[in-house]
């Protein structure tokens, strides 16, 4: 049965030589699979560079839930990215994120409002014109609250530390190594607090936002099965300096 949907691509794999398996986000299924034949062909109708990460798809495809792999009936750029593909910092935003994104959401199931955050936020991310160099940090503070592990913020303003392990904070230091230092807590706390679309007035050094991204990607892969290391974190790093 044919379906209309839109879709956020996360990963694409080599099927044969001139077709590939597309994973997207969609909005009605979830993630899904896609078989997408002829890509690789120089008169493709759909195009190698309409699979990029984090790039925002309409499409009409077949559906049945028993298959794991679905087909494609018409696919096309909508909207069409103007500046993360050719922005080197949003770029190498857009991929750290597609890993984040891609280790963190595993379920076959449509939601709604999940998929309209992310697809909004990567709206917002090819509009502004000004540094993006915290963006990632509070669109991954966001993410949170939608897979389970939003910040504990009760008692907040009075505490020191960000137990990284139990999500909350903290008047005394956690007796392991996963947690904020003091010195970084009110930073971390912004972060948190701050809309995303407000995301530019937040002040970062270097030494801030390195430390900070590096207890966020903690804090994912403390509450995320599996979650593993994260490819694109040295890039983005080396890029963001």
């Amino acid at each position: 049965m044919l379906h209309k949907t839109r879709g956020i691509v996360l990963k694409v794999t080599d099927y044969s030589e001139s077709s590939v398996v597309a994973k997207i986000y969609t909005e009605k299924f979830g993630i899904q699979s896609y078989l997408i034949n002829g890509v690789k062909r120089p008169k493709a109708k759909i195009k190698m560079n309409m699979l990029q990460a984090l790039h925002l798809l309409d499409m009409v495809v077949y559906h049945k839930s028993t298959n794991s792999i679905h087909k494609v009936s018409d696919l096309r750029s909508f909207p069409v990215l103007t500046s993360i593909p050719y922005d080197i910092s949003k770029s190498s935003i857009a991929m750290f994120l597609n890993e984040i994104i891609y280790k963190s959401i595993k379920e076959q199931v449509d939601d709604a409002i999940l998929f309209e955050f992310i697809y909004s936020s990567i709206e917002l991310l090819d509009h502004v014109t000004s540094s993006v160099a915290n963006f990632h940090l509070v669109f991954l503070m966001k993410l949170t609250r939608f897979l389970g592990f939003y910040p504990d913020l009760s008692f907040a303003d009075s505490c020191s530390y960000f137990d990284l392990k139990a999500g909350s904070f903290s008047k005394h230091q956690p007796p392991h190594a996963f947690f904020i230092e003091e010195k970084f807590i009110e930073k971390f706390l912004e972060i948190v607090r701050i809309p995303l679309q407000e995301y530019e007035s937040l002040q970062l050094n270097n030494v801030s936002r390195k430390y900070l991204l590096n207890s966020v990607i903690d804090y994912y892969g403390l509450h995320i099965d599996n979650f593993g290391s994260i490819k694109s974190r040295s890039v983005l790093e080396t890029v963001l300096e």
